[in-house]
């Protein structure tokens, strides 16, 4: 499309004269959290690595006494010397904080000896109520907030502890990071957490005002169906053990997780932002996170929301690194495919981190580059000087009645497009890969990597085969007029890449429930003039229920990627009504919602449109 070149040619003019974005999603202030930060795009990746100081591991458990009572279980791993000895110095000391089950975690993940055989003890604990650990389970907590205070103190007053610790794991073991920090305990001196989450309610529960029905029952059982192994608690005394199984049964399973789920399916107080969903978000304590932090995160992922925010808010008060990988949930977590475009692997990196903030040595860790991202298109990884990109700029395409994508605005009177209302599309797509945290996707379904299947009940918006490379590296914004014949609709817009042979790629997406699409402008993210990612409120007051045939604007937010749409090739838009099981609505809106039609509008009057952040040149390899 030669607008669409005009627009990339112009914006390196326009980057000297216009701001790039501002913020959205940094819950101290509301705005961006910018900081005087050096472009490093020229910074590129140095290899490192360090033999083993001791060649094996010893473990044991333990328990810690909480404040009232409660005994929080520990997996303590410590180096030992080739006779088996455990080595008895003082060593600097990883934490990792799991909602699993210590005695498993700690003994299969492979990075354990990793560390703990080049001079560091690596320490698991189980969250309050699960695991070994009695309690009762709250997910993340405030409770086990103040757990997490309790055990940096109990490892400072630990003979093997040199006083030094860095939290280190992915998923689970990267949120709890967050709430171990805000503490600001003086022992604590580096974060590693992997691909964690940043707003509980919008990156994952709640995506869009709808039941995320994939990754979260897989979750909630997974914390139960472990936590009913107490392995520590029953080798250390067998009757204590079996208390701690009943609690788990009884307060953490049949109160806690079967209660909430339950009240989310039927719509009461959960399916609303508020106090229960802000105390379980990394971005509510992130401006109290003072200790040096690396980031890892996936296209992909679960958190692929909510990882690249979680940078941007820390990153104008202390030393921050961003990577976003090619990845899944499950690929994330350990790194799929590293190393890679001189990347190194994440223990390497997780190694050099540590080595430099725990036992400071001169390594060049804080010089190592500051974003790095995959670029699916390029299908590499590129350094960029920050995130959001600074040269990012905005590019409106507006959803025409023909079909068509493109610059020129639509005209009066042009034709509207439908789509059935039904719950059930997107079982088979890259959108189901990622909300099952990568699992479908192990299945070799051609689906997984071709969304025309997808589309036939969606209706689709392409633009003309691109006449030069189109790159887009940031959140995106879909505004959707529509209407419906029923009393709700859920609506699902799809950015994908349209290869010459027609193979449709799904590469990002956004949901939203009609009723829930109140935003707080304040809270939104500019670019150009131009909201580029909306901040919904999500609250029972703000919703704003529908009429039939009642024509409503939705800022849909598609959830931010990194990508180039090669020469040749072209963008599409898909708009639909239903994404099983990245959202699945609550009862109450489902059935006023379902077998429906939904009427997406593409008129003068009604100009449905996207906002890409579309950046001039490609980084070279």
């Amino acid at each position: 499309m030669k607008t669409i070149a005009r627009t990339l040619m112009l914006s390196a003019l326009l980057a000297a004269g216009l701001a790039a974005c501002s913020g959205s999603d940094v819950p101290s202030t509301g705005s961006n959290v910018s900081g005087d930060r050096p472009a490093q795009s020229t910074a590129r990746w140095q290899s490192y690595a360090r033999a083993a100081d001791y060649p094996g591991t010893a473990a044991e458990d333990a328990f810690i006494a909480m404040r009232d009572g409660v005994r929080i279980a520990a997996r303590v791993v410590r180096p030992s010397d080739a006779e088996g000895r455990v080595v008895d110095a003082p060593l600097p000391v990883i934490l990792t904080i799991n909602g699993y089950n210590s005695r498993l975690i700690g003994d299969v993940l492979p990075s354990t000896g990793y560390f703990v055989q080049r001079g560091y003890v690596h320490v698991f604990v189980d969250e309050r109520g699960t695991g070994s650990s009695g309690g009762k389970w709250e997910s993340f907590g405030e409770v086990s907030h103040e757990d997490f205070l309790e055990v940096l103190e109990w490892i400072d007053d630990q003979p093997w502890s040199a006083g030094r610790v860095g939290t280190w794991g992915p998923s689970y073991m990267g949120i709890t990071q967050f709430f171990a920090a805000k503490h600001q305990h003086p022992s604590l001196k580096a974060m590693f957490p992997i691909v964690p989450m940043g707003d509980a309610y919008r990156d994952i529960v709640f995506t869009g005002g709808q039941i995320n029905a994939g990754f979260i029952p897989l979750w909630v059982g997974l914390v139960n169906g472990l936590g009913a192994l107490p392995l520590a608690a029953l080798q250390e005394n067998p009757l204590g053990g079996v208390d701690v199984l009943l609690d788990h049964v009884t307060q953490s399973l049949l109160s806690f997780s079967v209660g909430t789920v339950g009240e989310a399916l039927l719509g009461t107080d959960k399916v609303y932002d508020g106090p229960f969903w802000r105390a379980r978000s990394p971005l509510e304590v992130a401006d109290r996170v003072q200790v040096p932090t690396f980031l890892v995160g996936g296209l992909n992922d679960l958190f692929q929301r909510g990882t690249p925010l979680l940078y941007e808010a820390l990153k104008g008060h202390t030393e921050a690194k961003l990577l976003i990988g090619p990845w899944t949930h499950l690929e994330g977590s350990f790194g799929g495919g590293l190393p890679a475009d001189g990347v190194p692997s994440l223990d390497a990196i997780a190694l050099q981190w540590f080595d430099r903030y725990l036992k400071g040595m001169a390594n060049g860790a804080e010089r190592q580059p500051d974003v790095t991202q995959y670029l699916y298109g390029e299908e590499r990884y590129v350094v960029e000087a920050d995130w959001p990109h600074p040269e990012a700029r905005a590019l409106r395409l507006h959803l025409r009645g023909d079909g068509s994508l493109s610059e020129e605005a639509a005209l009066p009177g042009e034709a509207s497009n439908r789509v059935l209302q039904q719950p059930v599309n997107g079982l088979c797509s890259m959108s189901a890969s990622q909300w099952t945290a990568g699992i479908i996707g192990l299945l070799p379904l051609p689906c997984a990597t071709d969304n025309r299947i997808t589309e036939l009940l969606e209706r689709t918006y392409t633009t003309p085969p691109l006449e030069r490379d189109l790159y887009v590296n940031g959140p995106i914004q879909a505004n959707v007029w529509v209407s419906t014949t029923a009393l709700e609709a859920g609506v699902v817009v799809r950015i994908t890449d349209v290869s010459p042979d027609g193979r449709s790629q799904e590469i990002t997406n956004g949901i939203l429930t009609a009723s829930m699409r109140a935003v707080d402008a304040s809270r939104a993210r500019m670019l150009d003039g131009q909201s580029i990612q909306p901040w919904h409120l999500f609250t029972e007051e703000a919703r704003q229920r529908l009429s039939p045939g009642e024509i409503v604007p939705l800022n849909v937010e598609v959830f931010p990627s990194s990508f180039v749409i090669k020469e040749g090739h072209a963008l599409r838009v898909s708009v639909g009504a239903s994404d099983l099981p990245h959202g699945l609505p609550p009862l109450p809106d489902l059935i006023r919602g379902v077998v429906g039609l939904l009427t997406v509008y593409s008129e003068a009057d009604y100009p449905s449109h996207v906002v890409l952040p579309v950046v001039e040149t490609v980084p070279a390899p």
